[in-house]
């Protein structure tokens, strides 16, 4: 089954609803300049109203790895996701602690070597090139480079995901898991409850056929 992390949840109502919907996984921004942003201190709020055992994922720009560390535990973060230019080694020491997603922009140029260089990662999130942002950008890449990056490892699927496509997506790259942030999204940080109900359905109506 392909997994759905619905990431850039600022709020409870919006995390119960992924959940609810059927998410395995949500994702918490604690990058300062994303307009996702949420403090450690909110996310750890809005963890102690779900259920024990919904898994979160902690999302980072080359922040130190004593505070993501002091994130991680204080908020009780299942995973963490890399999305700047942390080495390898990083990536390495901290995949003793927890796993660790390594988010790989994809360019023009991009090569499934480039996802080699973080051999100790647990999975690789591939997302759209976007000269400004991080993440959440709503620019796709062709999927079929997914699906060759799969053998390199696990891959989650990002960039320019809705309810629209998510279907030809996932029976194009066959990935491991699917993460959706702006496609459900009424506007930056506050989800779109109808959105995130139908890219769900369209989900799992998808991996019936593949």
């Amino acid at each position: 089954m392909v997994k759905v992390k619905i990431c850039g949840i600022t709020n409870l109502k919006d995390a119960r609803q992924a959940i609810e919907a059927g998410a395995t996984f949500i994702g918490f921004n604690f990058y300062e300049r994303s307009p996702r942003y949420v403090t450690p201190s909110a996310a750890k709020r809005i963890m102690q109203s779900l259920p024990k055992k919904v898994k979160a994922v902690g999302v980072f720009v080359n922040e130190t790895e004593n505070k993501m560390l002091t994130i991680v535990r204080q908020i009780g973060l299942s995973q963490v996701q890399l999305h700047g230019e942390e080495s390898p080694e990083t990536v390495a020491r901290l995949q003793r602690t927890l796993p660790v997603i390594k988010a790989i922009r994809v360019r023009k140029s991009f090569s499934t070597t480039e996802l080699s260089r973080y051999k100790n990662a647990s999975a690789f999130l591939l997302d759209g090139f976007d000269r400004h942002l991080r993440g959440g950008s709503g620019k796709s890449f062709r999927w079929d480079i997914a699906l060759r990056a799969k053998r390199v490892g696990r891959i989650f699927l990002a960039g320019g995901l809705t309810p629209a496509n998510i279907g030809e997506a996932i029976r194009s790259a066959r990935p491991y898991a699917v993460d959706v942030c702006s496609g459900v999204e009424a506007k930056p940080g506050k989800k779109d409850p109808a959105a995130v109900n139908n890219f769900m359905r369209a989900a799992r109506a998808a991996q019936k056929t593949i």
